[in-house]
């Protein structure tokens, strides 16, 4: 396991690039002793350049300016700290812990465009499930990119794990068949790669939601979960991503990854403003994060922490 400490320092190290876009907001503190229009415009800025989105930082800034004109903060430290409280209220909506031992097996599917790092983060995964002492076992989906269940049988031999799969088969068979091996091999947890794609490819996503449906009939109430892998540097263009996955598939989590290559981690804000200003969207929780190529590098999502790492 990981410890919390050095977790912390990785996520910190993971999201400099972010921090960076948010240095001129955040320099611009240092040694203000009061808070006035020019420097919440430059933070407001900062978080912009950051891929918060214009509204949530606006909201965001519009909050801490109500509190700065009500005199509840003195000075640029107590601005700081609300900033931090802010995002961390802003995000919180989106935390939730991965639940599979409800089922057994439970079926997780994953989506998510080409070059999303949809196929690593399901051997993270399935490493960070071995290690809350759950038996794993993999579906290899995406049936037509050789690199795809070449990619995932080297993360199964890296973690000890089985993968299913076939050359050119039906994705949905291969889930299908996977399904009923699972169960005979009592795995605790069944993960189901798929095929990269774009919303915007209406004939592949009719597939996947036939894959969907299949597990469905191998395992009733199949999938348990379906997770969207979505790259951080995609920056805004996330938030359509997880509308087109969800109304298409009724995601129940998100796996935002590549945090560390990128200046746009301010995009969870994004995404959790957008969801909430939807009616009758629910927000569709972040499970894990990643910061990193190693394979313990893919974590839970805590609130706290993310606000902690990216603020400071």
């Amino acid at each position: 396991m990981v410890a919390a400490g050095s977790w912390a320092a990785r996520l910190k190290a993971g999201l400099a690039r972010t921090r960076e876009a948010l240095g001129a907001g955040l320099g611009a503190l240092v040694g203000r002793g009061k808070i006035d229009e020019a420097l919440l415009a430059e933070l407001e800025s900062a978080l912009i350049v950051a891929d918060c989105g214009v509204e949530a930082a606006r909201e965001l800034i519009d909050e801490l300016r109500k509190r700065a004109r009500a005199g509840n903060l003195p000075d640029a430290a107590a601005l700081k700290s609300a900033l931090k409280a802010a995002v961390t209220e802003r995000l919180a909506p989106l935390e939730r812990r991965l639940d599979v031992r409800s089922q057994k097996p439970c079926v997780v599917m994953v989506a998510g465009v080409n070059g999303s790092g949809k196929t690593t983060s399901i051997g993270k995964l399935a490493k960070w499930l071995q290690q809350q002492r759950l038996s794993v076992m993999l579906a290899a989906g995406d049936t037509f990119r050789a690199a795809a269940r070449e990619q995932l049988a080297t993360w199964g031999e890296r973690n000890g794990v089985a993968v299913l799969g076939q050359q050119g088969g039906d994705p949905g068979a291969v889930v299908f068949d996977a399904v009923a091996a699972a169960k005979a091999r009592s795995i605790d947890v069944l993960i189901a790669d798929t095929a990269g794609r774009l919303p915007t490819q209406l004939h592949l996503m009719e597939e996947i939601k036939k894959v969907r449906r299949v597990a469905d009939k191998a395992l009733p109430g199949a999938p348990h979960e379906t997770l969207l892998v979505l790259d951080a540097g995609t920056g805004q263009n996330a938030i359509a991503q997880v509308k087109a996955f969800d109304d298409a598939l009724g995601l129940t989590g998100l796996v935002v990854t590549k945090l560390d290559g990128t200046a746009k981690g301010g995009v969870l804000l994004a995404i959790a403003h957008a969801r909430s200003r939807q009616p009758g969207a629910r927000p569709v929780p972040v499970l894990f994060i990643g910061v990193g190529e190693g394979i313990d590098d893919l974590r839970p999502f805590v609130a706290a922490e993310f606000a902690e790492a990216l603020v400071d």
